[in-house]
């Protein structure tokens, strides 16, 4: 399922913006999804270590890879890290 996300700038920020970056709207859109992959690499990688080292049969598809990763804990959400650090050892 896809997501949206929406940001809002003044007038000044997206004329600041329209200096430097032919359109701004594209230029977040590619930055976002840039971004994203490199996560997902990051995520994948981290799921076939700990699927090689505890003898676990990966997921099929990058989609589903992501989910195995979230459902066995070998990932957080970068909010999730955070609380965990801001409410200090348990």
């Amino acid at each position: 399922m896809a997501k949206e996300i929406k940001i809002t700038v003044t007038d000044s920020e997206y004329k600041a913006l329209e200096y430097d970056i032919y359109t701004p709207q594209t230029w977040v859109e590619n930055f976002t999804k840039v971004k994203a992959n490199k996560c997902k690499t990051q995520i994948i990688t981290k799921l076939t270590e700990h699927c090689n080292a505890n003898s676990i049969q990966i997921a099929v598809g990058e989609d589903a890879q992501i989910t195995q990763a979230y459902d066995l804990g070998v990932i957080e959400t970068a909010k999730e890290r955070t609380d965990a650090l801001a409410s200090g050892p348990e």
